[in-house]
């Protein structure tokens, strides 16, 4: 799975984690965790939809 997503779907699951650190350490933070895991997860959608489009050969 991470072959498939690429350097920016890696970014977007680091991203990930790291708001959901946030979260769990301090309540103040929560919404910037929110903003992070938010970023992170549109990271690894857009990635892994241009992975599938180029094994279609449409990108």
């Amino acid at each position: 799975m991470l072959r498939n997503l690429g350097a920016l779907g890696i970014a977007g699951i680091v991203i990930l984690l790291a708001g959901i650190g946030l979260i769990a350490s301090q309540n103040l933070l929560i919404a910037l965790g929110m903003a992070l895991i938010v970023a992170g997860l549109g990271l690894v959608v857009k990635s892994l939809i241009s992975g599938m489009l180029q094994n279609f050969g449409m990108f």
